[in-house]
């Protein structure tokens, strides 16, 4: 059966079962939408900027095991998107980018809408093709979609001259694909993982250290059964929440800049260390020299082999997806003769309560304005801690995930790596297309909403019944605090002076608007919000404009060097 590149494009979405596409039509890509417009398999969403189809794209991916698709045309569609694909990738989330080139003969020449596509994306995607040939475009397809999913996850993006989508030839999907030069590991060493083992029930101060990788291998329950065996403390980085749950009693909290005062102490002052599907990026311990001042042993599960070792010197390496490591270390542990040191393990855990009686996350509750930790509170009570929660960056980010105790994984969707402001409500679009009988809130901050508040269109296209939750502090309330610390108290154009009304902003988009001022009204708002299952709703929380993100590590410092509330 001959075909066009155009339609042998939806074909291998069909057949690869994708449900979405996220996108915004141009001249290259136009014969690509005319097949999409031809059928109902893949249902496309016209977002209303490209970066805004990317960051749809991937909160799809976070908030399901599927894959985000975007598509968008050359030219200034492809760097539009860059910001959203470059989100993608410092996190791992599958994801796969198609979009429209110049004709073959055209490329090199400067052509009307021309970017060098490959060369851009290349630092920021895990994988990237041009094709230059329809009879290539299937395989490729399935390499992309293949490449996205497997090992460490990531964008791959496929780029298609626009003659390539009006020529024809034989369409076979292949059913697997074979790379000699790509060949990710799956299981984890056994040797190495009975090493690890023998340290773990060594411990006298153990700890157990989660990333993000916990949630993209679906290895929440297998980290829970661990942890309830072994009977350590677990700590998640902000891209892990969810992945242990954050109510349990063995969750000493978010660890790392903005971490609890208990977990930043226990992974400073542990003796073996479990980190899974984490990096000790710079976030997260800081200063690596001063993390290495206490002498520990360190165990380090990783699908990708360059995580490590990268910036913190380990013991025992063991390269695998977390989950299939998880299983043989938790089957090794229940053959295993031996048991934990049980006294030397509960004075670690004296010492961690006794740090946990500092009540590091205490904010002042008598004050007759809206406290944005108080807003989260409350969020988190009214949805019963079952929402799936987006966010942008900021202030509010910190507080999000600080104060909303995510028991589940995928409900936790933020921007962790790269830190894109404007990425909080076309994520949160994703998440409601990935679950249509889901609740979803947007927390944001009066800045980063403004970076894709057009995004609103779509929502009101689609109806999305997206709750946003606007911590409005009239700041740049990161900035300004960083100013205020380390910069004399000299706000350099961190102070929004030219606000909109954003409740009558979101009612011209078809939208309901509602502004909150006092703290009494914070929770009748966010009852009444929520109860309208069927409509956005945006709460203009007007909050404390002082108000900082406590704990604090300052860049640079050491993980326990932490600026406390009290303390100032």
């Amino acid at each position: 059966m001959e075909l066009t590149g155009a339609e042998i494009v939806v074909q291998s979405l069909a057949a690869e079962g994708v449900e979405f596409v996220f996108g915004y039509p141009g001249g290259s890509v136009l014969h690509i939408y005319d097949e999409l417009f031809k059928q109902d398999k893949v249902k496309h969403v016209l977002v209303r900027h490209e970066q805004g189809a990317a960051h749809a794209a991937d909160g799809y991916s976070r908030a399901s095991r599927k894959v985000g698709v975007c598509l968008v045309t050359s030219g200034p569609g492809v760097t539009n998107a860059v910001t959203g694909i470059a989100t993608a990738y410092m996190d791992s989330i599958p994801m796969i980018i198609i979009t429209g080139q110049v004709p073959t003969h055209a490329i090199g020449l400067d052509a009307f809408q021309e970017v060098d596509t490959v060369g851009i994306t290349r630092p920021c995607v895990k994988h990237n093709f041009l094709v230059k040939d329809v009879r290539d475009l299937a395989v490729t397809m399935k390499k992309a979609f293949h490449i996205a999913t497997t090992g460490r996850p990531g964008p791959v993006l496929v780029d298609i001259p626009k003659d390539v989508t009006a020529e024809r030839c034989e369409f076979i999907y292949p059913e697997r694909v074979e790379m000699r030069t790509y060949q990710p590991v799956v299981r984890g060493h056994s040797g190495q993982i009975s090493q690890a083992l023998e340290l773990l029930l060594q411990a006298k101060r153990p700890m157990i250290y989660t990333g993000g990788g916990i949630v993209l291998a679906d290895a929440s329950n297998e980290l829970a059964r661990l942890v309830h065996k072994l009977g350590f403390p677990c700590t998640n980085t902000l891209m892990g929440l969810g992945g242990f749950p954050g109510t349990d009693p063995q969750f000493v909290g978010m660890l790392g800049m903005h971490g609890t005062y208990e977990a930043n102490m226990a992974m400073q002052h542990c003796d073996v260390l479990l980190a899974i599907g984490a990096r000790f990026d710079d976030r997260v311990i800081g200063d690596p020299r001063d993390f290495a001042r206490i002498s520990r042993r360190i165990i380090h599960v990783d699908v990708d082999p360059s995580s490590i070792s990268k910036r913190v010197r380990v013991d025992v390496p063991i390269v695998g997806d977390v989950r299939e490591v998880l299983l043989e270390l938790t089957a090794q542990l229940e053959a295993h003769a031996g048991s934990v040191d049980k006294p030397a393990l509960d004075a670690w855990w004296t010492q961690i309560n006794e740090w946990r009686g500092r009540d590091c996350l205490r904010y002042d509750r008598t004050a007759n304005i809206i406290k944005p930790q108080y807003v989260v509170e409350k969020l988190w009570e009214v949805t019963g801690g079952d929402a799936i929660v987006t966010s942008d960056v900021g202030q509010h980010q910190m507080w999000a995930a600080q104060f909303y105790k995510f028991d589940k994984p995928r409900r936790w969707i933020n921007s962790g790596g790269l830190g894109t402001m404007g990425f909080g409500l076309p994520s949160a679009m994703g998440a409601r297309m990935a679950n249509p009988d889901a609740t979803v809130a947007c927390v944001t901050g009066e800045a980063s909403i403004q970076m894709c508040i057009q995004e609103l269109s779509t929502c009101k296209q689609y109806h999305l019944p997206i709750k946003i939750v606007n911590l409005n502090n009239r700041y740049m309330g990161m900035v300004r605090q960083w100013q205020e610390f380390f910069h004399g108290n000299r706000y350099a154009e961190s102070y929004m002076d030219a606000l909109p009304d954003f409740v009558r902003l979101a009612e011209a988009y078809g939208h309901a608007g509602m502004r909150i001022d006092k703290p009494a009204d914070v929770e009748p708002a966010l009852r009444e919000a929520f109860a309208r299952t069927d409509q956005l709703v945006f709460l203009d929380f007007i909050t404390d404009a002082t108000e900082n993100v406590y704990p604090m590590v300052a860049g640079g410092k050491g993980l326990t060097d932490m600026i406390l509330a009290e303390d100032l």
